[in-house]
């Protein structure tokens, strides 16, 4: 595997984790009852941005080295996985 694409699958796991982790445990304005004029209601109050970006780099890393290790050590290959016999 080289350099970039070890950088893209971790780019990737990154911000696929991100993308799930954003939505979890969120509390909007209105159900905190505290609506900032010129927001929507729908706005979350605390988001908790930093925490979630350090859980998603933790658990990246740990998928990152997972899946790389896979990949170098040879253990699943591309005719693995090939169900119809193409390649």
């Amino acid at each position: 595997m080289t350099i970039t694409a070890a950088l893209v699958l971790f780019a990737v796991l990154w911000f696929l984790g991100l993308l799930v982790a954003l939505p979890i445990r969120i509390r909007t304005q209105d159900e905190d009852g505290d609506v900032v004029p010129g927001t929507p209601s729908s706005a979350p109050t605390n988001p908790m941005i930093g925490k979630k970006m350090l859980w998603v780099t933790i658990v990246a890393t740990i998928l990152w080295a997972i899946i790389g290790s896979i990949i170098i050590w040879g253990g699943i290959t591309p005719q693995d996985i090939d169900f119809w016999g193409r390649m």
